[in-house]
């Protein structure tokens, strides 16, 4: 019997089969649930180990599918994180067509990113870093609802936050938060609108990290930063026990919550787990805010930033601690703001909290904070993250089992409450590992249960063989009618974490820049005080050892075909692209210095860079623009000192 269908059993009126096969299958492994998930070695692929038939990719009954005729769009965008490539990739929904990629923690040889000045001033100090690992992107809010402005995502690896223009698709905003390490879990306050971005700081650290106790892990904390949307400054931030995992925030603007898998505060893999319950520590917005206006608060290190003591001692009372099931993952607000939901990794369970009980957790009127979980129903092996349908059906990610569980939530809190009513509607293989899942629009208020990816940690055997480092696998699942339904599968590259799915009437861009747009404002102020207008000269100006080339271009040309320079002279190439033709971007390319960078119809670009060497050598436009595109080229004529 195909283990797609083994020990199917109706599990109550019009209800789908439950597939029971894998954990059937591992029943016997108990030594999988209590160190599985911590990586022990040989142990991850476990659950891989269970293969089950191909799933048919056919309809429900409601008809969706794939395809995307050539010509037609898409009905959704989709932004996945990059992961270690530090970007973030833009994809058609259904189609699952790559549209672009975002640079935004990396280099970028395309576009110059991380070379061109702009890029640079966004950048900061941390342009330094080559690398980057991306997370979790979310799109700003406007009661609930997503408005289409803003994508934040962070990058764990450099403890950075960064914005990116919905209207432009650049990265506009980055800033690296200070007194943390690790920015993990990240999400947006969903009303009235996206004021702050919330950020983990994953890893615990003395405090301040001077090297005065890095010996002594007792004094070893980390915080819970709020970020302002509209400036992209660190405002203040909670110090916490225990490390800070993933977060999510509720749809009035009062609370956060975030998990925590090391309250024991070990720095090794036996002291994380020592203890049978962690904790998801609950944030009250309004307590820390009122804590930073009445001066309860200090400050850290170099950094002037209000620091509130939200640990288990102080009595501040911003913070409290709900104990939950063992090494609790990823936490998710349903879409009827009703819940916070965490995920308990080395438990099968997901915990659900009330998050109209908070009230009265913070004033006290409870006897024990554990009063406000509504439920806490078994998933499955591993649960590590949940997605929404807004019909009141949840989907939970079982990494052991690689199986993605649909689970109706109020019939799980009757469950809980004493009444014998099944919860679990469906369990499904995916192919394999599954980490974050995501269903459009389930980060909002307006989720409408069409499609749920399942971002898939392993994938072997799924896709054409490219040695021993494989492909991600992103399966896309019909969730619109009672049964889910694998529809396709998406190879993808250095482990995205996460996804964000809106409809595509929910974002404006514009196809051709705007010459005031502040994207390139600083550029601009520079060259006035050259004397320079950038729409219509073409000029090198030598200060010393510096020159600036400011030009212009219009396919197929340059407005300058010769830059005579001194070996070392600093030289910083200005180029306005004056097309104003949609999707004509030239490029500006100098041989064997490494210089790159795109500039998009009436765009305004600029690179710096040594000549180092003398010699001939030619730039060109990178950027296919034209029938004489090979034609449009110049000389960097560089003389000897």
């Amino acid at each position: 019997m195909s283990d797609n269908h083994q020990d199917d059993k109706p599990t109550g009126s019009g209800v789908v089969p439950v597939n029971q096969g894998r954990r059937r299958f591992l029943a016997g492994s108990a030594m999988v649930g209590a160190a599985g998930m911590a990586g022990v070695t040989g142990v991850a692929g476990v659950g891989a180990l269970t293969r089950s038939q191909p799933a048919k990719a056919a309809s429900n009954g409601n008809g969706l599918s794939t395809h995307v005729a050539p010509g037609e769009l898409d009905e959704y965008y989709g932004f996945w994180s990059g992961g270690h490539s530090g970007e973030v990739r833009v994809y058609g929904v259904p189609s699952m067509r790559e549209i672009m990629r975002i640079p935004v923690f990396n280099h970028c040889s395309a576009s110059g990113w991380g070379m061109t000045n702009e890029s640079k001033r966004i950048m900061g100090d941390s342009h330094r870093f080559t690398n980057g690992d991306a997370h979790h992107p979310h799109i700003s809010y406007t009661d609930g609802s997503h408005d289409g402005r803003y994508l934040f995502i962070n990058d764990k690896a450099n403890t950075r936050v960064a914005r990116i223009r919905l209207d432009v698709f650049k990265t506009d905003a980055m800033v690296t938060v200070p007194n943390v390490q690790a920015i993990h879990g990240l999400r947006l306050q969903k009303a009235p609108r996206t004021g702050y971005v919330f950020a983990n700081g994953e890893y615990m650290i003395p405090q301040p990290n001077d090297g005065r106790d890095i010996n002594d892990p007792s004094k070893y904390y980390t915080m819970w930063n709020a970020i302002d949307a509209d400036t992209m400054e660190v405002k203040w931030q909670v110090i916490v026990d225990g490390n800070l995992d993933n977060m999510d925030a509720d749809y009035a603007g009062k609370y956060c919550a975030a998990t925590c898998y090391n309250s024991e505060g070990a720095v090794d893999l036996a002291g994380k787990m020592r203890a049978d319950r962690d904790w998801v520590t609950v944030f009250s917005i309004e307590r820390i805010e009122q804590a930073v206006a009445d001066g309860n608060y200090t400050t850290i290190g170099d950094s002037d930033v209000p620091v509130v003591d939200g640990r288990k001692s102080s009595d501040l009372n911003v913070t409290r601690y709900v104990p939950v099931p063992k090494n609790p993952h990823g936490l998710n607000t349903s879409t009827d703001g009703k819940y916070f939901i965490a995920a308990g990794k080395l438990s099968p369970t997901v915990t659900m909290i009330e998050i109209s009980r908070l009230d009265d957790l913070f004033e006290g009127n409870l006897e024990d904070e554990r009063d406000v979980v509504a439920a806490e129903p078994e998933i499955g092996l591993g649960p590590l993250h949940t997605t929404f349908d807004g019909r009141g059906n949840a989907y939970t990610t079982v990494f052991i089992d690689s199986q993605v569980v649909k689970w109706n939530m109020e019939d799980a809190v009757r469950n809980y409450n004493g009444e014998d009513v099944e919860y679990i509607r469906q369990k499904l293989d995916v192919h394999y590992q599954p980490g974050h899942n995501h269903a459009t629009l389930s980060e909002s208020k307006d989720a409408d249960g069409k499609y749920l990816f399942s971002l898939n940690k392993f994938s072997k055997d799924r896709f054409l063989p490219v040695g021993p480092l494989h492909p991600e696998n992103d399966q896309m699942i019909d969730i619109s009618g009672e049964e889910m339904v694998l529809l396709h599968d998406t190879p993808t590259f250095a482990e995205p974490h996460d996804a964000v799915i809106i409809r595509r009437d929910q974002i404006t861009t514009k196809q051709i820049w705007e010459r005031d747009d502040p994207y390139f404002a600083d550029t601009v102020a520079m060259a006035r005080e050259d004397g320079i207008t950038l729409e219509s000269d073409n000029e090198i100006i030598r200060d010393g050892n510096k020159v600036r080339v400011y030009m212009t271009s219009v396919a197929p040309n340059f407005g300058i075909t010769e830059i005579p320079v001194k070996v070392g002279d600093e030289v910083t190439v200005t180029i306005t692209n004056l097309d104003r033709v949609e999707d004509l971007t030239h490029g500006f390319c100098v041989v064997d210095h490494g210089v790159t960078m795109e500039i998009s119809p009436q765009q305004t670009a600029s690179i710096t860079f040594t000549a180092d060497k003398p010699g001939v050598f030619w730039y060109y436009c990178n950027w296919f623009c034209h029938a004489l595109h090979m034609e449009m080229v110049g000389r960097l004529l560089v003389e000897p000192a």
